[in-house]
């Protein structure tokens, strides 16, 4: 199974996944680049949707007039600040207008329509460190489970180079709550410099699935099931957008228990 898909360096549509590519059930996510003036229609009769605006600036309007102006603002997903995002249920779509030169995250999965559309404001996600050493790195929670959403977790993370993240390795692929939960998760990788390029292995217990791979920017990795640990060059940092969604919106993880020791106190 090829987990990796390549990002387009030019153009519009940077990379797509869908449920009927992935071969799964629930998380859709694209990419998309906007030269300052053009405009996006995003939304989705059955999934809520999350627009990530990673950079740039873009003013928003909805079905019903609603408008956000001039939201977003980072000139690179490095930028030591959170993002804006845009939440829309089933059946709304938003026009997504560039006043500068701009890249979205468009997240979804499946929804009935239960929450309203809404602006998230970077002052309302919690931004923490996790980690520690060469294990170091910070996390912005965009759309966590603590936030309104039926299905799907939103959630970014940089890492400084030469650091490993989403490690110790953990997976989330069975319906065993509160010991783990069944997430679909896919990871948006960017480079700093862009000319960089990081490793990822999505690999199981059985190595039934078993696959390491150089990503490079703007590349995306499907994570269906299994461990999938992050590692970073020196002289690259990392970034990562994470959506997940699975059949319940909570994130319970398990660590693959060869690795337990790396959690022993001064190890």
């Amino acid at each position: 199974m090829k987990l990796l898909v390549k990002g387009q360096r030019a153009g519009a549509e940077i990379a797509t996944v869908t449920p009927e590519s992935a071969g799964w059930r629930h998380v859709g996510f694209a990419a998309r680049r906007l030269a300052a003036g053009e405009v996006l229609e995003v939304g989705d009769a059955l999934r809520e949707t999350c627009v990530v605006v990673l950079t740039g600036t873009v003013s928003v309007r909805l079905d019903d007039e609603q408008r956000w102006s001039s939201i977003g603002g980072r000139r690179s997903v490095f930028d030591d600040r959170a993002p804006h995002a845009v939440y829309l249920p089933p059946g709304v779509t938003a026009r997504f207008s560039a006043d500068d030169d701009a890249e979205l995250g468009i997240c979804s999965a499946p929804a009935t329509g239960r929450y309203p559309a809404r602006l998230i404001d970077p002052a309302q996600m919690k931004r923490s460190v996790r980690g520690s050493g060469a294990n170091t790195r910070y996390v912005c929670d965009i759309l966590p489970q603590t936030e309104p959403a039926e299905s799907l977790l939103v959630v970014e993370v940089l890492t400084p180079a030469g650091h490993s993240s989403s490690y110790p390795p953990h997976k989330h692929d069975a319906d065993n709550i509160p010991a783990e939960s069944s997430l679909e998760e896919t990871y948006y990788h960017r480079l700093n410099p862009p000319q960089g390029f990081a490793f990822q292995r999505v690999y199981t217990d059985a190595r039934d699935l078993d696959e390491a791979m150089a990503v490079e920017d703007h590349d995306v990795v499907m994570v269906p099931r299994g461990y999938h640990p992050v590692v970073v060059p020196h002289g690259y940092d990392s970034y990562y957008l994470n959506v997940m969604a699975g059949p319940k919106r909570v994130w319970h993880f398990h660590n693959d228990p060869a690795h337990e020791w790396l959690f022993t106190p001064n190890k």
